[in-house]
């Protein structure tokens, strides 16, 4: 069984708080500010101490606002492949992975840090992201729109370094495209 980010089960009064400290965090990072704990503390609508409760460093905020994120990606999944085609699910998953990533790009330095410490689950979060699309890409091999033979961690490594390779949202979109072609049955798996 895969493991899953368990967060110890809290009052709903201390729930609420700890989902409105991550709201405004996100929301901070979202729109690329890199905001104190006291600021996120003030916008929450809670004390400072009721913070540090939650989350004793401003790591552990954004850790805790990187997890909550990519959880929420992932399950994108089933509602995804329930809603369209599994082409169309891939895509629109890639268009929502694109978004997560733009909003990491405040949190970037944070990240590499608390991944260097060994804090950050970065070997679960590749396990996460590669299970999403590997999901996306199953379905379609069993509709026979996409390919069997492409590895989730492969289709993973492309899409970090399109990500990383464009600024340019509407780049990135056809870059996406082409990528999708690339994986749909009857594109070329053969190499010279």
């Amino acid at each position: 069984m895969a493991a899953v980010d368990r967060e110890p089960r809290l009052r709903a009064d201390a729930q609420r708080n700890r989902d409105r400290l991550l709201e405004v965090a996100r929301g901070a990072f979202t729109a690329g500010q890199t905001p104190t704990l006291e600021a996120v503390a003030r916008e929450a609508g809670v004390g400072i101490g009721t913070l540090y409760r939650h989350y004793p460093t401003r790591e552990a905020l954004i850790e805790a606002v990187y997890r909550a994120e990519r959880a929420q990606l992932c399950s994108r999944v089933e509602p995804l492949l329930a809603e369209h085609e599994p082409v169309t699910a891939l895509r629109t998953w890639m268009d929502d992975y694109a978004d997560f990533i733009a909003t990491k790009r405040g949190m970037a330095e944070t990240l590499k840090a608390i991944t260097a410490e060994g804090t950050a689950a970065s070997a679960r979060a590749r396990a996460n992201i590669n299970g999403a699309v590997g999901a996306l890409i199953a379905a379609g091999a069993r509709e026979g729109t996409l390919r069997a033979d492409v590895r989730p961690d492969d289709v993973v490594s492309t899409l970090v370094g399109i990500f990383l390779a464009t600024e340019d949202r509407e780049q990135a979109g056809r870059m996406l495209d082409l990528l999708v072609d690339g994986l749909r049955v009857g594109a070329s798996a053969k190499r010279d």
